[in-house]
Parts: structure tokens; C-alpha cells; sequence
């Protein structure tokens, strides 16, 4: 697990490799991230957006943005988490993935970017 706090928002981030859902040969590579956010501020807080890139080992990169995490904009208030599981195929058995949830103050309107810590996806036959 890699874990990253901005203004008080904690963002974890564990992967997993889904082989039963990969083809190797038809460079596809599936991998499922699971991702914990933690209000560990003094205030109420809002995920509106998401912005990820991600990397194959190819050197290609995708940009995906849209509004809040697997049709959710959860709103946390001080000590809350919030888990949700998702997916990224790869055309490489390595690559990775970073970005940020724009995440709102609900007292004040202020919005701010809450970094996703840069984790490592590595299909496991591969660190042999």
C-alpha cells in the first residue's frame, strides 16, 4: 500500500492482479486498485472529480477525468473513509498510475487538489 495526505486528505491506494480476467498473449493485462480516503481534517469535505494518468511500460499514457468515483461524490465529514474498488487494463504486465480528486470544503465552498499517490501495477510473475 502507498498513501499520500493533502490538506488533511489521506488517499491509500492497494493493487491487485486479476490474471482470470487477463489474456498475456493478446497483451491485456487487467489489475484492480482499491483506494481509501480519509478526512483527517477539522472539516467536512466533498470528492467532486477525478483526474488519473496512466502509464503502460510502452510508453503510453491515458488521461481519464470525469465527475466523482464509480458514480459516487462522497462528502466525508472529519475522521470519515471512504473505500471503492476499481479497474485499469494495461497493454504492458507493468505500468502505473497517478492523479487527483478535486475535493471541495462544504463550510466555505474552497475547492483543492488531493494528490493519488503514484502506485506501481507489476503482474507478479514479472519480479521473478
Amino acid at each position: 500500500m502507498i498513501t499520500e495526505i493533502t490538506q488533511g486528505v489521506k488517499v491509500t491506494v492497494a493493487t491487485e492482479y486479476q490474471p482470470e480476467y487477463s489474456s498475456p498473449v493478446q497483451s491485456h493485462y487487467v489489475f484492480t486498485y482499491k483506494i481509501s480516503i480519509e478526512n483527517c481534517s477539522e472539516y467536512t469535505v466533498q470528492l467532486l472529480r477525478r483526474h488519473w494518468f496512466i502509464h503502460d511500460a510502452n510508453g503510453t499514457v491515458r488521461e481519464v477525468e470525469g465527475e466523482g468515483v464509480v458514480g459516487q461524490q462522497p462528502v466525508l465529514e472529519p475522521g470519515e473513509t471512504h473505500e471503492y474498488i476499481s479497474g485499469c487494463n494495461l497493454k504492458t504486465g507493468i505500468g502505473k498510475m497517478n492523479g487527483t480528486y478535486l475535493m471541495e470544503r462544504v463550510v466555505d465552498g474552497k475547492t483543492f487538489q488531493a494528490r493519488i499517490p503514484e502506485f506501481v501495477m507489476v503482474v507478479p510473475y514479472k519480479l521473478n
